[in-house]
């Protein structure tokens, strides 16, 4: 149910789209500093990997209960306290002075972002009942959301070019903030009709599954991808999803009915969205050290040349959202995933020193296709729940995002750093003392010092080479996951076909859970 305070819906929208806008950049404007944070934390690129993964993992693993307490409890108190602790995790985490703190407060950060950014399109949903007028405010959120993401780099270079790599984290206090103070004034109230009840089965098996992935993912490369370790961490994580799946399944009220992914709209929606993040998330982390590392360029500079995604995210959600009306949720899905598969593709047989006008042509693909993923792919999710489980619908689909995005880290980052790794044993590095070895295998920023403090060209040229082995095989892995996101991207519904004059009034009123219920040809 909703308050009866009366709002104007544009006004509902624009403070959403703040409050997702603040957390979405969080998710980014580290990366740009994870140089500057290996150098003066000493951190390893284990530990940044933690930076990252630390805040999209308590994000992922915690989203689907915090939606569902705020169905049941209320959205509005549950943005405001979100908000709140948002802005007091940044701002403490300014003030670590190692990197197990720093991870620490990313946890923090994750879990308050976990309560804020399913209430976001939960009142979105509320606020818009009509699924055309919801479609648009989506693509809207969308491409405000995705240039949150993408515009983390710009904004964390611009400070750390006149402050110190804390001022990214001081930085996002005003802005919670001032997004609070919107919410307080301008949100209305409201809840579910049902009484939601929480389901601690399903909470830990979810989240103890999500969390052993990542954390058996990012170990890989010091353990190595064949140790008992790995292998019991993998059976593990296979161990607890089938738990979560038998659990759920048992239970009277669920967290998520696991039935709706017998739906195309909502299980190859679902997918669509993880894959479309894990792509993002893992460009980002990557392509921000390639530019640091091996191009030399500045953290603002970096931050510059990274906006191109940004912009086309924006653009890619606004005309997925339009284009859905004319050929079908299907063909734009489809079409976003090959995009981002042909990105990768490019990346992955381009030279270290690509001139830059072609790496932004490689960036407008990649943010097109992720526009044209997720914001049709979202609203494909949302339709099939009614507005009174809007909370526990955009869970599941920011579950998915952060899943993905977290994934893309890990999976990726380690890919990276494994082949990284093994490629510089073979270099000049092996004939260096141990330590130094050590080092250099363990971050690229203490590799780098070491070339350019011994002046030799070949251990530099060493570092150039392992870093692009890595990088070059982690975007053909990329590429091959995003094909295969087009392959199931193919079961989502087709093209909504024109109705009379008459239907559409009544089409207004049509539940949209009723609408996914319709044969697949007959939906958008």
């Amino acid at each position: 149910m909703s308050s009866p305070r009366t709002v104007r819906p544009s006004l509902v929208l624009a403070v959403a789209c703040l409050a997702a806008f603040t957390i979405n950049l969080d998710t980014t404007i580290v990366n740009v500093a994870l140089p500057s944070v290996s150098r003066e934390l000493h951190a390893s690129t284990r530990n940044l990997q933690w930076i990252v993964d630390g805040y999209n993992l308590a994000f992922a693993s915690l989203v689907l209960v915090a939606g569902s307490l705020g169905d049941r409890f209320g959205r509005r108190p549950a943005l405001l306290c979100g908000l709140g602790g948002f802005a007091l995790a940044s701002a403490a985490a300014a003030a670590v002075s190692d990197p197990s703190g720093l991870i620490a407060l990313r946890f923090a950060m994750g879990a308050c972002a976990a309560v804020i950014f399913p209430t976001t399109l939960s009142v979105i949903a509320n606020a818009f009942p009509v699924r055309r007028e919801r479609a648009q405010a989506i693509g809207l959120w969308g491409a405000v959301t995705g240039l949150g993401v993408a515009v983390g780099p710009v904004c964390g270079g611009l400070l750390l070019a006149h402050f110190g790599w804390v001022s990214v984290f001081l930085a996002l206090v005003p802005v919670s903030l001032v997004a609070l103070v919107a919410a307080w004034r301008v949100v209305p109230e409201s809840r579910s009709p049902e009484d939601a009840r929480l389901d601690p089965p399903g909470l830990l098996t979810s989240s103890a599954a999500v969390g052993l992935l990542v954390y058996t993912i990012i170990e890989a490369p010091t353990r190595g991808w064949t140790a008992p370790q790995t292998a019991a961490g993998f059976a593990g994580t296979a161990g607890l999803a089938a738990a979560f799946v038998l659990v759920e399944r048992r239970r009277a009220r669920p967290m998520i009915d696991v039935s709706l992914f017998r739906t195309p709209a909502f299980s190859a929606a679902s997918g669509s969205v993880t894959i479309a993040f894990f792509a993002l998330f893992g460009f980002i982390f990557l392509v921000t050290q390639y530019f640091q590392f091996i191009r030399g360029y500045g953290t603002l500079s970096t931050g510059v040349r990274i906006l191109p995604v940004a912009l086309c995210i924006a653009v890619g959600s606004v005309a997925g959202v339009t284009l859905v009306k004319r050929v079908g949720t299907r063909a734009v899905v489809v079409s976003g995933l090959l995009l981002l598969g042909c990105a990768y593709g490019w990346i992955a047989l381009s030279p270290a020193f690509l001139g830059y006008s072609a790496v932004v042509g490689q960036m407008v693909l990649m943010g097109l296709g992720l526009g044209m993923t997720t914001a049709p792919a979202t609203e494909s999710i949302l339709s099939v729940l009614p507005p009174a489980k809007a909370g526990l619908g955009s869970a599941v689909n920011d579950a998915t995002r952060e899943t993905g995005g977290t994934l893309g880290v890990a999976v990726l980052g380690s890919i990276f750093t494994s082949l990284y790794t093994g490629h510089l044993a073979t270099t000049g590095f092996a004939h260096l003392p141990q330590a130094q070895q050590s080092a250099a295998r363990g971050s690229v920023a203490a590799a780098l010092d070491t070339a350019r403090g011994s002046r030799s060209p070949d251990l530099l040229s060493a570092v150039q080479t392992s870093f692009m082995h890595g990088f070059h095989t982690a975007c053909v892995v990329a590429a091959v996951i995003c094909a295969a996101g087009a392959l199931l991207a193919l079961a989502l519904p087709g093209r909504l076909p024109p109705a009379p004059l008459t239907a559409r009034a009544g089409a207004a009123a049509t539940s949209p859970a009723r609408s996914a219920a319709m044969p697949r040809g007959q939906r958008g």
